[in-house]
């Protein structure tokens, strides 16, 4: 099996950063309530910045650090569920503004907190053919999630924030990759309807979610120590979707893994859906922390419902 490489990486945030106590002005709640049940301390809303602008940062910076030209770049990849425009793509946008070369497939997937995983496996695929004309890929996770926040419903508006984080990836023989997929339709639980709808906003059934988060988190888990024969006791890292600590805590403490190993940054950004997994993933490489021979998971899980398990090796 051919494996990926991710060779660079980048993030972007808006520059408003919004803390607890604001929210304390639009609806019935307090810091303490927030901290305690999510974890989550403050996010960064989005202003002036359009979804694409993150986009576009991000990438740029993914480009830089991995050293790669926008010239040798072959397939562009967004996951997102809050496009500036239903179309073109945000892939097709981000092609435009970088100077992506004209041959090339570009294409936004939408499978909310689960897209960066989803796309992992889609690039994976598409560098093994031979229908990509250059090495290398450009997968971007990246959500403008206040564009589609009702401020006035306290069990969502607290969770959610804007930003966005991209990966350069190129095949490789020696980095194995796996990853494993999966969908349990179920819109009542995690939903966010289109524009013309009475109320386009993001509606959630809290306890269902969690209770499928949970399952998808320890099922991937197990999913995967049976694919790549790497028990998850041997994992250097578990970049988890940022939903909330409770979830995230309750998988840990159930398969008795060190709490170290559980990178957090939900605290600072609040739940990002689809550019949760990779700005955690950038917050590790900037630190240092995914180092030549780092054996990670990366789980994701939300709307649709859909969750995703992968394994990568640095």
């Amino acid at each position: 099996m051919q494996g990926i490489q991710i060779i660079g990486m980048g993030k972007a945030l808006p520059a408003r950063r919004v803390d607890n106590e604001a929210f304390t002005q639009m609806v019935e709640t307090s810091d303490e309530w927030i901290k305690s049940r999510t974890g989550i301390q403050s996010r960064c809303f989005c202003e002036e910045e359009k979804q694409m602008d993150l986009c576009v940062e991000a990438a740029g910076k993914a480009l830089a650090d991995a050293g790669v030209s926008p010239a040798e770049i072959g397939l562009c990849v967004v996951a997102t569920i809050t496009p500036d425009y239903h179309t073109p793509s945000s892939a097709c946008m981000v092609q435009e503004r970088l100077g992506l070369p004209e041959d090339i497939p570009a294409f936004d997937i939408n499978a909310a907190c689960s897209g960066f995983v989803y796309g992992l496996e889609v690039v994976s695929c598409m560098l093994g053919s031979d229908a990509l004309p250059r090495p290398y890929a450009l997968l971007i996770g990246a959500e403008k999630l206040s564009r589609i926040m009702n401020f006035q419903d306290r069990s969502t508006c607290v969770l959610f924030g804007d930003g966005a984080a991209a990966a350069v990836i190129r095949p490789s023989d020696t980095h194995r990759f796996f990853c494993r997929l999966g969908s349990q339709g179920d819109a009542p639980a995690l939903n966010a309807p289109g524009v013309g709808y009475p109320e386009p906003y993001i509606h959630m059934d809290g306890r269902k979610v969690f209770q499928f988060a949970v399952r998808a988190m320890e099922n991937g888990i197990r999913l995967l120590e049976k694919e790549t024969g790497v028990l998850a006791n041997e994992i250097d890292q578990f970049i988890c979707h940022q939903a909330n600590e409770r979830i995230i805590r309750h998988v840990q403490k159930k398969l008795k893994l060190p709490k170290e190993r559980f990178y957090m940054n939900l605290d600072r950004y609040g739940n990002t859906s689809g550019a949760s997994v990779p700005l955690a993933m950038a917050e590790l490489m900037e630190t240092g922390s995914l180092n030549p021979g780092t054996k990670v998971y990366c789980l994701g899980f939300g709307g649709g419902l859909t969750w995703g398990a992968a394994y990568l090796e640095f």
